[in-house]
């Protein structure tokens, strides 16, 4: 009977031993953090648009309405979009004058360099009036001036494509003949160097154009 009590004893006290275990292991693992999920890899930012890239309605100015109205016409503001600028300016009725002068300079195919951005101020024909004659005819056929009508067209040209929001805020422009343009007003009342905008915001296919009034004199 003593040793059936004793070993009734031992087998109640090991149940109970076994019963403390279990509850405390189950106590550890409800103590235990769930592993938690990965957080989500943050969406993509979109990518920003190119600065200064305009579109046919943002075109702005007295002259637009002297260029072809027909999109299909390629001297229309809808049909230089896809050109580069040297040819979508020779497509223009405005910027005969000036076609030829960067044709005289060579400057063509430096113009038309399709990973180029540009902001081109591009001097209407009646511009050109006001250029002495025999000055304007030596810049466009003497070869010992061919420089100086370089200077003079990169003048007229910033290395950067620019709209017309933009080079308001700019107020000084560098440009690729190493001087300097200088803005002043904002909107559709813009001035460069002097110059008023005739027709701004024209978008070409490497180059943001404004047709200007006046040809802009390097140091002036």
């Amino acid at each position: 009977m003593t040793i059936r009590r004793r070993a009734a004893a031992i087998t109640g006290t090991t149940a109970a031993l076994a019963l403390t275990l279990t509850a405390c292991g189950q106590g550890q693992q409800n103590d235990t953090p769930a592993a938690q999920e990965p957080a989500p890899a943050p969406a993509p930012a979109p990518a920003p648009t190119a600065d200064g890239v305009t579109t046919a309605d943002d075109v702005f100015g007295p002259a637009c309405s002297q260029v072809p109205s027909d999109p299909n016409d390629p001297g229309s503001v809808q049909g230089m979009i896809d050109d580069p600028v040297g040819t979508a300016a020779s497509n223009n009725p405005l910027l005969t004058k000036l076609t030829a002068a960067v044709q005289a300079a060579g400057l063509g195919d430096t113009l038309n360099k399709g990973d180029a951005n540009y902001t081109v101020f591009a001097p209407a024909d009646p511009a050109f009036d006001a250029v002495p004659a025999d000055t304007l005819n030596a810049l466009l056929t003497d070869p010992a001036q061919k420089q100086q009508l370089t200077d003079l067209l990169t003048y007229h040209v910033v290395p950067q494509r620019m709209d017309a929001d933009g080079i308001a805020q700019a107020g000084k422009l560098p440009t690729a003949q190493g001087g300097e343009l200088t803005v002043e007003g904002s909107g559709d009342n813009l001035k460069i160097n002097g110059a008023s905008v005739l027709c701004g915001n024209v978008p070409t296919a490497n180059a943001t154009v404004f047709v200007v009034d006046k040809v802009l004199m390097p140091g002036k």
